[in-house]
């Protein structure tokens, strides 16, 4: 048995070396290679029918990628402690491979290929998705399996202004530009990411330098697969043709169709006509007398001669199917607040499709939880897409949300997500788009109409966001091309380009890029960006005249939110032991309440339907946290009711004697009757005890003064009595009986001429007392 692996090595800048290896694992799939960067491995296999399905007409690829959690040394938190279902995270990259690879397979091959990417090993420094491409793209390299061109994927983040390849974790979160990447070594594939309102010339040049590094990873795989000796490709049946057939179908149909094409129908009109055209042309042809094996091409070639004459009218007259102008934007229509239960809402209407949008405002504990194998974060911002089938005509199960609502939902989350408030922002916030109708670009929709509800919810966004979707059709026999705007659906089906692009009046926020032809020059490149820059424009002026702004409040159902920073210190104080103090104030006030700790401060977050309730709350924690000031008036509470006063709490925690002098101008000779416990009594502040540190309140300074009154002499403070001077010698202190001093005790005259007799003997415990003026 050899186990032995093939390999080759690959620099991708700063030291750091991907190593690419085939022949030690999964030996019996068409094509295996592991992905090795760091400590994190992947392993990607891919496997292909060697015949097409009878009666396949499309091509079954399936991408498949995977994370075990093994891999960073965790046990899955499920109830079955077992890997499951793909997540959104791992659809999203699966989605990113797949993009990237469709293309490079020919036209004609109809077997089913399966390609599985697994992350199986973990590195905390190290995004597996920038990489999970090059796997699957390499192992189809060292495969027979007949692709046209190796291709790679790389991620590029600006980072303090310097594009780096494949940044790390730590680097993407200074980063202000994320783009993922596809190219061969000749054409760019595939673009998807986000930035903080980048310029069309900033997107260039991040497509650019990841262009050069993917043109290294291609030349690596190539050196790979001549190392493994799998330089040739299967052959594999080509699907029946018949061009006398596909002659006949030409002449009696493409006149009927470029009539219908250019007539700027309706999206169901006009597929009602084609659809007319093909029966037509089945009674013309006498289909059932046909052979078998032609009977499938009627469809399908009547459906490339759609495809090929609809192009042409565009190239050549440029007129669309539903007569714009190739960079009009079409019809636009917005209302918001039009439901009166969600916390926000909008309507966006763009020709023939439409969204309509919620937004939900949640506390902390709605926060979504997102694991990977390597990470468990929670997001306050989640946007969520539902594609209905009615919304295209059409009966359908409901299976849940598929592949493509998660890539549309994700889109639309990583252009809005720019613009949402920080930390500072405590409210959860879910945006739901609807799709009611959809002729083209639902996604973008989604992002317009998100940007207006999150807005009527009082979600404090600085700018609009707006999104457009752009098409390209391309003639390879002349060179001829045309970049169309806000594309229909039929465009994106029969066009060689969908460009979305998302952002605001000053910048790029979000793009995605699929190309189906091989070439796009960055001439045609910034013509797409150019114009869809406009028809991005277009589109915020409508918006803002709809919604200039965010609304000042959330509307009167929805829950109220203040933030308060604390420092770190008083975290205890307002939780209390276990708890105790914060359950007591959500009980008391009906609010919610989150407290978390960032770095020497604490931040409180408090949640209400109630604006009064949200700001007894406030005021129950700003008195935990607040040092008391001489001078302030507070509403305290009487806590007991002594003789000598009452003890009364001012602020929460913190409470003073308010003595029976400082009650009231009147002189009170008991407590009795004045004052009960519980009551409300405002105090003011007057001082604190320098040795002790208890606070001095007064009510009455706070009342007015009675006429007439006259304030009782203060006594002097024990510290400043008078100088009493010489006090002399101790055994002399003068005549104070008249003269010649203090009589003897021994029995001598004290005043009275009484005879006290001798005084008793002191026990002998005693020591002996000192008497001041007794003689010794």
């Amino acid at each position: 048995m050899n186990l032995t692996p093939i390999s080759v090595k690959l620099d991708i800048g700063n030291g750091r070396i991907v190593t690419i290896e085939t022949g030690k694992m999964a030996r019996q799939a068409d094509g295996a290679v592991t992905v090795r960067l760091g400590d994190c491995i992947l392993l990607a296999t891919v496997v292909a029918n060697k015949e097409p399905k009878p009666g396949q007409s499309f091509f079954p690829l399936t991408v498949d990628y995977q994370e075990k959690f093994a891999s960073a040394g965790r046990i899955p938190g499920s109830f079955f402690k077992r890997e499951g279902k793909l997540s959104d995270y791992e659809v999203l990259i699966s989605r990113l491979i797949d993009r990237a690879l469709r293309p490079l397979f020919p036209d004609d091959y109809l077997c089913e290929v399966q390609v599985l990417v697994t992350l199986i090993s973990s590195d905390a420094e190290v995004l597996p998705d920038a990489l999970a491409c090059l796997a699957a793209s390499a192992a189809l390299a060292v495969s027979d399996v007949p692709i046209q061109e190796i291709i790679s994927e790389v991620r590029v983040g600006r980072v303090e202004g310097e594009m780096v390849i494949n940044p790390t974790r730590s680097q993407m979160e200074k980063a202000d530009m994320d783009f993922i990447i596809g190219a061969t070594a000749k054409n760019i594939m595939m673009v998807e990411g986000e930035s903080k309102e980048c310029s069309e010339e900033d997107l260039i040049k991040a497509i650019e330098v990841a262009h050069t590094a993917i043109q290294a990873q291609v030349k690596a795989q190539e050196e790979l697969r001549q190392l493994a000796g799998a330089t040739a490709k299967r052959e594999y049946e080509k699907p029946h043709t018949n061009e006398e057939l596909k002659a006949k179908i030409a002449a009696f149909a493409q006149e009927r169709i470029h009539q219908v094409a250019k007539s700027a129908m309706g999206k169901h009109e006009r597929t009602d006509a084609f659809h007319q055209i093909g029966e037509e042309l089945e009674t013309f042809l006498n289909v059932d007398e046909l052979p078998e094996e032609d009977q499938p091409l009627v469809g399908k070639y009547l459906h490339s001669l759609e495809k090929e004459v609809v192009r042409n009218m565009i190239l050549d007259e440029s007129v669309r199917l539903d007569g714009r102008s190739l960079d009009q934007v079409r019809p636009l229509n917005m209302e918001v607040d039009l439901l009166p239960s969600p916390h926000g809402c909008a309507l966006f209407t763009r020709g023939e499709t439409q969204s309509l949008t919620t937004v939900t405002l949640g506390t902390p504990d709605d926060e979504l939880l997102i694991e990977s194998a390597a990470t468990s974060k929670y997001s306050k911002f989640i946007l969520h897409y539902n594609f209905p089938p009615f919304s295209t005509g059409e009966v359908k199960p409901m299976r849940g949300p598929g592949r493509r609502e998660v890539g549309h939902g994700n889109l639309a989350m990583r252009s809005l997500k720019q613009m949402m408030p920080g930390s500072e922002y405590a409210y959860t916030v879910r945006v739901v788009s609807d799709i009611l109708e959809s002729n083209g670009s639902s996604s973008m929709a989604t992002v317009c109409a998100g940007s207006l509800a999150l807005m009527d919810a009082s979600v404090p966004l600085p700018k609009h966001v707006s999104g457009v979707a752009m098409g390209l059709i391309s003639r390879a026999s002349d060179g001829k091309w045309a970049v169309l705007t806000d594309i229909l659906g039929d465009e994106d089906h029969l066009g060689d380009m969908d460009f979305k692009v998302t952002g605001t009046r000053d910048g790029i926020t979000g793009i995605q890029m699929d190309i189906k032809v091989d070439g796009l020059s960055m001439d045609v490149m910034r013509q797409a960006l150019a114009q869809a820059l406009r028809g991005r424009l277009h589109i915020l002026e409508a918006m803002y005249a709809t919604l200039p702004a965010p609304r000042p409040e959330p509307k009167p159902h929805a829950p109220r939110m203040e933030k308060l920073i604390i420092d770190r210190e008083y975290i205890g104080a307002v939780i209390g032991p276990g708890g105790k103090v914060i359950q007591e104030i959500q009980r008391e006030t009906g609010t919610t309440i989150n407290i978390e700790e960032v770095g020497e401060t604490g931040e409180v977050s408090i949640f209400s339907a109630q604006k009064e309730s949200l700001d007894k709350a406030l005021v129950w924690i700003k008195g935990i946290v607040a040092v008391p000031e001489v001078g302030e008036v507070y509403e305290s509470t009487v806590k007991s009711v002594m003789p000598y006063g009452a003890f009364v709490e001012f602020l929460p925690g913190k409470q003073g004697l308010l003595h029976i002098s400082e009650v009231s101008w009147k002189r009170l000779e008991n407590m009795e009757g004045v004052l009960s416990e519980g009551e409300k009594v405002k105090v003011k502040l007057v001082g604190t005890d320098p040795k002790t540190g208890k606070f001095k309140l007064s009510r009455r300074v706070l009342m007015p003064k009675p006429e007439g009154y006259v304030e009782r002499p203060e006594r002097p403070e024990r510290g400043d009595r008078p100088d009493r001077g010489d006090r002399g010698d101790r055994g002399d202190r003068g005549d104070r009986f008249g003269g010649g001093g203090r009589p003897p005790r021994g029995g001598g005259d004290r005043g009275d001429n009484r005879d006290r007799g001798p005084r008793p003997p002191r026990p002998e415990h005693d020591a002996p007392a000192q008497f001041i003026g007794d003689d010794e």
